[in-house]
């Protein structure tokens, strides 16, 4: 799965979510639960934040952001699914 919605993403239970967006957006408002690692931070030192053996739900503003990092971090060998429309469909579900 590269992807999840919001609806579904509602449903899991004990789940690392992590936003991607600058910490003052985070500050801002944020994902119940979600942990803040800015993608400029996330994508150098990947090792840092996340382990290979952990699922990892990533969101930034809209989705289109944390759908690029998701791939390049699926790459590199993380299991990250990208949460379609990011904080906006959050945000309308509301």
């Amino acid at each position: 799965m590269l992807s999840i919605s919001i609806d579904d993403l509602l449903k899991l239970n004990n789940i690392n979510i992590i936003d991607i967006r600058s910490e003052q957006s985070y500050n801002n408002n944020h994902i119940n639960g979600a942990k803040n690692i800015p993608y400029e931070k996330l994508i150098i030192n990947p090792s840092k934040y996340l382990n290979k053996q952990g699922k990892y739900y990533l969101y930034c503003q809209k989705g289109i952001i944390s759908i690029k990092i998701s791939r390049l971090l699926r790459s590199m060998g993380y299991n990250t699914i990208n949460i379609i429309g990011g904080y906006e469909a959050w945000i309308l579900k509301q």
